[in-house]
């Protein structure tokens, strides 16, 4: 029988996670959720509903309208602000944890994703426990009953103490059995996500912003269909070079861009470190759309053609626009590719309302 107090729980869990898929755009757009997220769980401030409450007492002025004052007189001390500070209570903000996990669920609810089908394979050590075997001594939630009674039923034959007129089986200490569990190790899917972003002059502090609530959110519904995610990150202008989280969403540059930088280092890692027969991989680049030169973003269309789109599960493109951005290389890559390949994704993303329609064209294909 379900408690009062888990049934109110659940009714409260349901409440918060209605009134953050209502607000999801909102939340995605601010970035508070991806600010407050730790390894496992994020914190997300909700409004805090009020009740009213009704007090008792006289009712000295004799009712509405029938207090000191003229009509349209002021009412006395709702003025600019000025006076002694109060000690009434203000609005509040309720802060909710939910794990990174429901987060993923309600991303998916409210875009329609599908979940990913994995692609890639490889053996890892996972603890995969099945009830397989039978032993001697285990906790009595784990006796099985039919082995207990056979062995039971065996010792008394054996003995000559069975009575088939009167069939009564009495298991002792030492008939009883209980289940056991083997461990054994179980092929899981593993993915990869490479993140590349331009950090030309061109990409000021806000096109970084961006892209770090986008990565986000990519990582919560990536991560909800692997057991294991590696994440890499790559940062160019003119050359590229892999660096750590931190130093990605944060390194500012001055210099030129040449895209192929990026696209070159991310498929010698896939060479290197993720074969796509063991692997799902996802490289995901951000730019504003200015690439060295034409010739450039030729070498690029056939880095993706002849190397990484045949390794990879989906490799997708965001465009931030940016001030300073000609935003030239996704209207290349669409004009060359168009609808096809399949693995192939590109979206803009003009200013934070923009990204959760990014993130909707970039996992909605389910690969």
């Amino acid at each position: 029988m379900v408690r009062r107090v888990d049934q109110d729980r659940n009714r409260f869990r349901q409440i918060v996670r209605g009134s953050i898929r209502k607000n999801l755009r909102k939340f995605i757009s601010r970035g508070e959720i991806a600010a407050r997220a730790g390894k496992k769980k994020v914190s997300i401030p909700l409004p805090q509903i009020q009740l009213p409450r009704f007090t008792f007492g006289s009712n000295r002025g004799g009712g509405v309208g029938k207090g000191e004052g003229e009509a349209g007189e002021p009412v006395e001390g709702q003025g600019e602000g000025a006076g002694e500070a109060g000690e009434q209570s203000g609005d509040h903000t309720l802060e909710v944890e939910v794990t990174l996990e429901e987060l993923a669920k309600i991303l998916g609810d409210e875009l329609e994703l599908p979940n990913i089908e994995p692609r890639g394979h490889k053996q890892v050590s996972a603890d995969v426990r099945r009830y397989k075997s039978i032993r001697r001594v285990g906790p009595e939630s784990l006796r099985h009953f039919k082995r207990t009674y056979r062995q039971a039923l065996q010792r008394q034959i054996a003995s000559g103490t069975y009575d088939p007129d009167n069939p009564i089986v009495v298991p002792e200490r030492e008939d009883r059995r209980y289940r056991s569990f083997q461990i054994s190790q179980e092929p899981q899917s593993n993915a990869v996500i490479i993140y590349m972003m331009d950090v030309s002059g061109s990409m000021g502090t806000e096109q970084k912003e961006m892209v770090r609530i986008t990565a986000f959110w990519i990582d919560t519904w990536i991560r909800s269909q692997y057991k294991n995610l590696e994440v890499r990150y790559i940062v160019h202008d003119a050359t590229a070079r892999e660096v750590d989280q931190h130093t990605f969403f944060h390194l500012k540059e001055s210099g030129g861009t040449r895209i192929s930088s990026a696209l070159e280092l991310a498929e010698g890692l896939i060479e290197q470190f993720y074969p796509p027969e063991d692997w799902n991989i996802y490289p995901f680049h951000f730019s504003d759309g200015d690439n060295w030169s034409g010739g450039d973003t030729a070498h690029c269309i056939r880095l993706l053609e002849d190397r990484l789109l045949p390794s990879v599960n989906q490799f997708s493109y965001g465009q931030v626009k940016s001030a300073y951005g000609s935003g030239q290389f996704k209207v290349d890559l669409d004009a060359h590719f168009g609808e096809s390949p399949d693995n192939l994704v590109t979206a803009e993303i003009p200013d934070r309302e923009g990204i959760m329609d990014a993130i909707s064209e970039f996992l909605g294909k389910g690969r």
